[in-house]
């Protein structure tokens, strides 16, 4: 064969495989009137339902545990037109004018909870306590592992945990003897997700939030058949504020009568927040209602001059001191004589344990990050916030306040670790998913402003309830060595709600040798567990 035939074979060979290749690619293309496959995530499921049982004051009780997600919209008018399965009701204004991008669609929240009945119940006769956590921004993995569920995670006095594995337990002090209980997360956490159009502006408020409760709870006991069971609200830190705003809403828009709100570590007045004191000079609230949390952290560190016997007397000594002979020379300000001022310096020394001269320096105003870095600073060891029974190596020693919380520290991982550990491999949910402990604030951090009431306040809220429904029983539980949210400000707070002397009453205390999480402590998760179980026996004898 001649070049010239050789080149002629090569190009006929050439033209072979090229229309081969074409022929073939036109059979594995889609034909002009199909769809190419899309590729699409697994959504994850609506609920899941596993058994278990646990032994708590001498009761066996099996309970059935349903993990999932419920759908709530970002108004009352948006979410009336959502169905329980959190999809637009067919015919209504939302299902015709959905867009087809979800991110332009009207705002939504797919909140997630654990829920635990008991079996064997009826529903009316069985009361229901919904749980949730602060912040804001907070998911409500805390309680969950660490309060009154049937699950405990393990923690070791005040120190930190070693790192994992870490240990859970059956929770012997469940409140499951006397109520079933739910944990829920706040719209943007845990396997939740908020989404739409402005969906943050729509969730993250003071009214938005509680808002978006509420629809939660209208939605669940739909969705379970707990309309005529007795109901209550346990909210710890923010999630005091959230029930204080949700007790009213409930009450006052879906004709939902609480038999009693439970408030763990409150906060309602953010103007006294021991934290932020600096920043509002002129308001010296915060100063008076810290001195007595300041007076128990330097008692348990020994601390003090000279050393009491007992920590409750002590307290009230400082109670007392705090509300006269302190708040009237904070009052007097530039006007307080040297003399005075020297003579107030002594006596928070021998409160508080700090230095004279330092709070001569810090003119009798000590805030939460100074009094927690210069407390131990001589051992260069910074006291914890959430529970000042804590201690940890100072960042810097040069700084003047906090940079960390200890206590946050010690015991964070293991509640978030055995929470996902739990959740997958337990109750049989989250598989492909992400479990958000806190919200991701980006652009849009929490509205505090409210229509009608006081910014930073929501004293009136729950005041308002109260005198709606004056059967309205309120438990009030704090810690000694909490200083985020000071037990004293929290009795503060509730002896000046706007009420009369007769709905005051209706009003319990109960403080413990703990921090803002009173639960981590083994003998106050037992005394938590008492005074909460002992609570909810008595409003319901109130309603026989």
């Amino acid at each position: 064969m001649n070049l010239k035939s050789i080149k002629m074979a090569a190009i006929l060979l050439a033209a072979l495989f090229a229309f081969a290749s074409i022929a073939r690619a036109e059979d594995e293309a889609p034909k002009a009137s199909e769809k190419p496959a899309e590729k699409t995530e697994k959504a994850p499921p609506t609920e899941v339902t596993t058994q278990g049982s646990v032994d708590v004051h001498g009761q066996h009780i099996l309970y059935t545990a349903v993990a999932g997600t419920l759908t709530v919209g970002g108004s009352n008018v948006q979410d009336a037109q959502l169905s329980l399965d959190g999809k637009p009701v067919p015919g209504s204004q939302l299902a015709l004018t959905e867009p087809k991008d979800a991110k332009d669609a009207a705002p939504t929240a797919r909140m997630s909870y654990v829920a635990y009945f008991k079996k064997d119940t009826r529903n009316e006769d069985r009361p229901i306590t919904f749980f949730y956590n602060g912040g804001p921004g907070s998911a409500t993995v805390w309680l969950h592992m660490g309060s009154l569920g049937p699950k405990h995670v393990v923690t070791l006095g005040d120190t930190h945990l070693p790192a994992a594995p870490y240990k859970m337990v059956d929770n012997g002090e469940s409140l499951l003897d006397v109520s079933d209980v739910v944990f829920i997360d706040m719209p943007g956490t845990g396997f939740g997700r908020i989404q739409g159009k402005d969906a943050d502006k729509a969730f993250w408020g003071v009214e938005e939030d509680a808002n978006a409760f509420a629809r939660f709870i209208a939605r669940f006991i739909t969705k379970y058949n707990r309309w005529n069971s007795p109901k209550y609200l346990f909210g710890e830190s923010y999630g005091t504020t959230r029930s204080a705003v949700l007790a009213n809403i409930l009450q006052n828009q879906y004709s939902i009568d609480l038999n009693g709100v439970i408030l763990l570590s409150q906060i309602f007045n953010f103007t006294a927040d021991i934290d932020e004191a600096h920043s509002n000079p002129g308001v010296d609230l915060p100063y008076m209602l810290g001195l007595p949390t300041y007076a128990a952290t330097a008692w348990y560190h020994h601390k003090l001059p000279q050393q009491p016997a007992a920590l409750e007397p002590f307290l009230r000594e400082v109670e007392g001191y705090a509300l006269t002979t302190y708040a009237n020379a904070l009052a007097k300000g530039t006007d307080l004589s040297d003399t005075e001022k020297k003579d107030v310096a002594e006596k928070l020394h021998q409160y508080t344990g700090l230095p004279v001269t330092y709070l001569l320096k810090a003119d009798l105003r000590v805030s939460g990050g100074q009094f927690t870095k210069a407390l131990q600073d001589d051992d260069d060891l910074t006291t914890g916030r959430l529970d000042t029974r804590f201690s940890g190596p100072s960042i810097d020693s040069l700084s003047e306040s906090a940079e960390y919380d200890p206590q946050s520290s010690a015991i964070s991982s293991a509640y978030v670790t055995i929470f996902n550990e739990y959740a997958r491999n337990t109750l049989k949910y989250g598989e492909g998913q992400t479990y958000l402990e806190r919200a991701q604030f980006t652009g849009h951090r929490w509205n505090f402003n409210m229509k009608g009431h006081a910014q930073n306040n929501v004293s009136d809220f729950l005041a308002e309830a109260m005198k709606i429904n004056p059967r309205l029983k309120i438990m009030v539980f704090g810690g000694y060595y909490d200083l985020a949210t000071p037990y004293f400000a929290a009795q503060y707070e509730d002896k000046h709600l706007p009420i009369s002397s007769k709905l005051a009453k209706n009003i319990e205390y109960g403080w413990f040798e703990s921090g803002h999480m009173v639960y981590v402590k083994d003998e106050c998760l037992k005394q938590l567990h008492d005074r909460t179980a002992a609570f909810i026996k008595e409003t319901l004898s109130d309603t026989k």
